[in-house]
């Protein structure tokens, strides 16, 4: 937050037409590089003290966070009317395609009348507009899928704690657990070929799927590279620990 803080200080103390230019704060409510979970109360406090707005992106945190999966700004009690602009991709919690984009009345509207990715985008076909529905009824029928997601993500993490050589890097909230190794191989390089390896044997022997997160020329923020693991309501039990003892015998395999 101190980082933030300062870059927008620079931007409203240099730029002499600061209040009279829309500056917008765009920050996702789980990180999908790193598994963090955005400290929305902070955010919104700047917002509010150098006078941005904010978009916030709860792809990962719609159907996840709250006590009723309502997100981000359910979980820190938020009012929701302090974030100009909630987007999320309805691929995740809803197991669909396409998304939304919510915030008041007037800025749908100049959404709508000046958005090229709303212009010149299609509608949503009907039977994925009833599959989100369909799955908003089952989440607001079945609170208790949430607490089954919460218990997943937990008793992946202890499975994950011991893990030869990797640590666990991410939000104990966050269903996209992030492994990172404790001490790097000496390269970039390295370590991300050492990652390779274990997803693919992991994959190839065991059918336990995971990814490997990589960077790109566009990052600025030069996160640790990792493996990615993600966990959902629907996993079983014995789903969970299948993975927790495959990683456990690839990495120590190739880490020995």
């Amino acid at each position: 937050m101190v980082s933030l803080e300062n870059t927008l200080e620079e931007l409203t103390r240099t730029n002499k037409r600061a209040e009279k230019v829309r500056r917008y704060i765009v920050v996702e409510g789980l990180y999908q590089n790193s598994g963090q979970v955005a400290p929305l109360n902070e955010i919104v406090r700047l917002k509010e003290k150098y006078r941005f707005r904010v978009v916030l992106d709860e792809s990962h945190t719609f159907g996840v966070l709250g006590s009723s999966g309502r997100g981000l700004t359910e979980y820190y009690g938020v009012p929701v009317e302090k974030i100009d602009i909630i987007t999320a991709a309805m691929g995740n919690a809803l197991a669909t395609d396409g998304g939304f984009c919510t915030g008041s009345v007037r800025v749908v509207d100049h959404q709508r009348l000046s958005s090229a990715g709303y212009v010149f985008s299609a509608s949503l076909p009907p039977y994925l507009a009833t599959a989100a529905i369909s799955a908003v009824d089952y989440l607001e029928e079945n609170p208790s899928v949430l607490a089954t997601l919460r218990n997943n993500i937990a008793l992946l993490r202890i499975g994950l704690s011991d893990v030869a050589e990797l640590e666990v890097s991410s939000s104990p909230l966050s269903p996209i657990v992030f492994l990172n190794l404790k001490k790097s191989k000496g390269s970039q390089e390295e370590d991300l070929q050492l990652y390779d390896k274990i997803v693919s044997r992991a994959f190839h022997e065991d059918s336990v799927f995971m990814v490997t997160s990589r960077r790109t020329a566009l990052d600025k923020c030069r996160l640790p590279l990792g493996i990615r693991l993600f966990v959902s309501a629907g996993h079983s039990e014995t789903d969970i620990l299948k993975a927790c003892d495959s990683l456990k015998r690839v990495a120590a395999l190739e880490l020995a």
